[in-house]
């Protein structure tokens, strides 16, 4: 007796067979995609978490700078722009006395990280700080929108 491949009359033989492989590369394809995407998404984040990071200590070190400038002139008024801070610069705002009460002044400071990007990715922190006018200790340190 002759034993028969049962593969061999048929057309379709290879059809489910090939089938199954382009369905399992499409889904790996998918799932691929998926991945790469997010771990494209989550760099952005982070990009925009540093810029945040270095733009909050950059009005951090304007404000030390005012604070520095009032301690040695009682009478200094702020409204400087382009304070050099290392490589970065950042602008003091006018310094108002008697502000929120009497016997306090309001120091705003703006610092903005990067300075110049090619996508305007930047970030900005706005600093209003309080201090006591005579002993210059303060109150309120805050960023403000």
């Amino acid at each position: 007796m002759k034993r028969q491949n049962i593969y061999e009359n048929n057309p379709k033989s290879g059809f489910v067979a090939l089938i199954t492989v382009i369905v399992i590369v499409l889904i790996l394809m998918v799932v691929a995609i998926a991945l790469n995407r997010t771990g494209f998404l989550t760099r952005g984040e982070i990009l925009d978490s540093e810029y945040k990071d270095r733009s909050s200590a950059l009005a951090e070190a304007c404000a030390d700078a005012a604070l520095l400038k009032l301690a040695q002139n009682s009478s200094y008024a702020g409204n400087e722009a382009n304070i050099s801070v290392g490589s970065d610069k950042c602008n003091i705002g006018a310094i108002q006395s008697d502000m929120p009460t009497p016997g306090q002044k309001t120091i705003n400071v703006n610092a903005v990280f990067p300075a110049s990007t090619i996508t305007n990715q930047n970030a900005v922190t706005n600093l209003q700080i309080v201090v006591n006018s005579v002993t210059l200790s303060v109150i309120f340190w805050n960023e403000v929108p």
